[in-house]
Order: C-alpha cells, then structure tokens, then sequence
C-alpha cells in the first residue's frame, strides 16, 4: 500500500483557501478557517482532497495538529504522485 508523507505550512485566517508551492518546493496550505477547535485542520484536509481527488479518509495530520508545521499523511498515493497533483493546479 502506497502511502506518502509530506510536510505543510498551514496559513489560517486566509482570505482564500488554496494550496501553492514556492521555489523551494515547500506546500503552503492558505486556508479561510481559524486556527480554533481543529476547524483548520478539518479544512486543511478537505481542501488536501478535493485537490488530489481522494476521499478525505485517506488524508490524516501525522503531526502538527496544533502548529502552522504539519506533516500530511496520504495513503493510496506515493509521494511523487502527490507532489504531481499538487504542482498541477
């Protein structure tokens, strides 16, 4: 089973929710909920599958459930075809 671990900078109280990438290849997950009981987080991967076209069971907070840091867990997806998917949009 494929299963691939990237790490998040999650930027609450953005005016959009989108994903980007900088020139150092790091995620930058901008996201309109605040940083309160978990609702981040719940937006965070919701916003993770609608982009990779996953069903949100497959997505999970490794680490990270309380900072801006996260690392993401997908599974059914290596790595590659998530950074892929990501670099698509």
């Amino acid at each position: 089973m494929n299963k691939a671990q990237f790490n998040i900078i999650a930027v609450p109280k953005s005016s959009k929710s989108e994903i980007k990438i900088d020139q150092s290849g790091n995620i930058k997950v901008y996201l309109n909920s605040p940083p309160v009981d978990g609702k981040a987080n719940i937006e965070c991967i919701n916003l993770l599958s609608a982009k990779l076209k996953i069903a949100k069971s497959n997505i999970s907070i490794e680490k990270g459930e309380r900072g801006r840091n996260k690392t993401i867990s997908v599974s059914g997806m290596s790595t590659e075809e998530v950074m892929e998917k990501l670099k698509s949009l």
